[in-house]
């Protein structure tokens, strides 16, 4: 594997506003601490009207442009003293909060499955460039890089067997759309870290790419700069379309499976933890929090949740990320059969560059590392009830009958993860029905032997049918098993402060939230209308 070659693998078998409120006359003057009520003034402590006029521009919001005022612009740091690194830091912090507030839950709709017979993968759309067109891409942890097919392309499939419309990127048809050159500072920086490639020559440049993925499969092209289009519910639970510019891939080129038309995508969305993905350029710009989760329906429909944010749920349990290493490598540190310990030499778990484990979502099956692998499989075979009975296969891949239910005929198995975080597979989480024979459904395993390879993927079929966090803040993932068609709470901040409930069809503000809002206001409200009465009373 090169070091600037991004692994991805594939499975080898086949309401009318409120009526005006009424205000009485009142100004205040900057010179002195007076106020003005109904033509007689009175002396007033200075720190209570600005209480007062805080609190009445919270209250009123936009009403507040009515009162006629001038005020004195103060300076909330000196400036004189203080370093300008500490002020861009606070501005930036700032522009960070608004575009964060103004992007609201970015949402990604999720189709496909993890069904290798019917589709293998979960996709999404984005929407690129000016005017604004749809393409639709592979949900992949396991690589960094946005990549949409571009026009022309040679070996490009041009029509799909998913039943979905692909699309072709044209940047010169796109009026907000540059190509990165290899002069550029980000193209650099790539360079530098295996993410693309340049040839000495003239400042038209492009800054190009070449990526092989762990199928054989491949793509070629270079680096645009564009607008991506976002599906967002802001504060008021609204749908809104925002966007951001970001960088991209152009691909011209594609080889192996992608060349196919079978199952056919625009593109793959990744989202590593690198610099040119997606999630770590939004989040570099404040548009959204560096964490994002999904929740992929196991069925045969399919689908799911994809977010830029953190799904909250009771028994998330949470493994740290091993550090310096380009994928979501986690610690396993074990694995158990029906609760029993397997004897596997603990070097097989260590993580280095040449093995360990993966989370990724662009995987279809599990390939497991062989030594791990053969002692598993040992382990499981004892395990099995006698209902049970192996049959031969043309794909060669382990399949079986039952005359039992799947929980009474295979045992269960217990992934054992560094932080005492643990992922427990039924054998529906591990077993794909493949068919039928004598009336009586045929199982196969979905754990495949990574043959000469320290390399474990924890693909869709274990990652389906479960919530799971990628929280790039604290280094960490997490998971637990959940029923993704069902609504989830997500955060996007890291305070944890501001929650929307989302499922598959739609997405509503936290009741919660709004409560807290309103109770808040009308307290506001209450000490304007207290401080009212309490004045005209002097006055009289």
């Amino acid at each position: 594997m090169l070091p600037n070659c991004s692994w991805r693998w594939r499975n080898p078998l086949p309401s009318s506003p409120p009526p005006p409120l009424r205000w009485a006359a009142a100004s205040y003057r900057p010179g002195g601490g007076r106020m003005a009520v109904g033509g007689r003034e009175m002396r007033v402590p200075q720190v209570i009207l600005i209480f007062v006029a805080a609190v009445a521009l919270v209250a009123v919001g936009p009403m507040a442009g009515a009162f006629p005022a001038r005020l004195k612009l103060l300076r909330s740091l000196p400036h004189r003293g203080v370093h300008l690194g500490h002020l861009l830091a606070r501005d930036r912090a700032r522009h960070g909060r608004s575009l964060l507030a103004a992007s609201g839950l970015v949402n990604f709709p999720v189709e496909g499955s993890s069904n290798p017979f019917t589709v293998g993968l979960y996709y999404t759309h984005v929407k690129l460039g000016n005017p604004a067109k749809e393409y639709y891409v592979q949900i992949d942890t396991g690589s960094d890089v946005l990549w949409v097919t571009c026009n022309p392309c040679d070996g490009c499939p041009t029509s799909s067997g998913l039943d979905i419309q692909l699309g072709f990127y044209e940047p010169d048809k796109s009026s907000t759309s540059s190509v990165i050159t290899c002069f550029d500072e980000l193209c650099t920086s790539a360079v530098q870290n295996g993410e693309a490639f340049c040839s000495i020559g003239s400042s038209g440049n492009a800054c190009s790419y070449s990526f092989q993925y762990g199928d054989g499969s491949g793509t070629a092209g270079f680096y645009v700069h564009d607008i991506m289009h976002l599906d967002t519910v802001t504060a008021n639970s609204e749908s809104l379309n925002s966007s951001a510019q970001i960088v991209f891939g152009c691909s011209n080129s594609q080889t192996g499976d992608l060349s196919k038309s079978d199952k056919a995508v625009g593109g793959i969305l990744g989202f590593g933890q690198n610099g040119l993905s997606v999630i770590s350029q939004l989040s570099a710009m404040g548009v959204a929090p560096p964490v994002f989760s999904h929740c992929l329906k196991g069925s045969d429909n399919g689908g799911g949740i994809l977010v830029l944010g953190e799904i909250l749920a009771p028994g998330i349990a949470y493994t740290p990320l091993v550090p310096a290493q380009p994928h979501y490598n986690v610690f396993l540190e074990s694995i158990a059969v029906n609760d029993q310990p397997l004897s596997i030499d603990q070097s097989a778990f260590t993580t280095t560059n040449l093995q360990g484990t993966i989370v990724d979502s662009g995987t279809t099956l599990v390939y497991l590392a062989e030594q791990i692998y053969v002692t598993l499989i040992n382990a499981m075979h004892v395990s099995v009830s006698s209902s049970v009975r192996s049959i031969p296969t043309d794909s060669g891949n382990e399949c079986f009958i039952t005359s039992s239910s799947l929980d009474e005929s295979f045992p269960s198995i217990t992934l054992n993860f560094k932080g005492g975080a643990s992922m427990l597979l039924t054998p529906e989480d591990y077993l794909l029905k493949q068919g039928i024979v004598d009336y009586t459904d045929i199982w196969c395993l979905g754990l495949q032997n990574n043959h000469g390879s320290g390399v474990t993927i924890l693909g869709d079929l274990v990652l389906k049918d479960k919530i799971v966090v990628y929280d790039l803040a604290n280094q960490r993932v997490g998971w637990r098993s959940y029923d993704c068609s069902q609504s989830v709470n997500v955060s996007i901040s890291s305070g944890k402060n501001q929650d929307r409930f989302l499922n598959a069809s739609q997405i509503v503000i936290s009741q919660s939230s709004q409560i807290i809002y309103d109770k808040l206001l009308w307290t506001m409200t209450g000490f304007v209308l207290v401080y009212t009465l309490f004045a005209n009373r002097l006055l009289r």
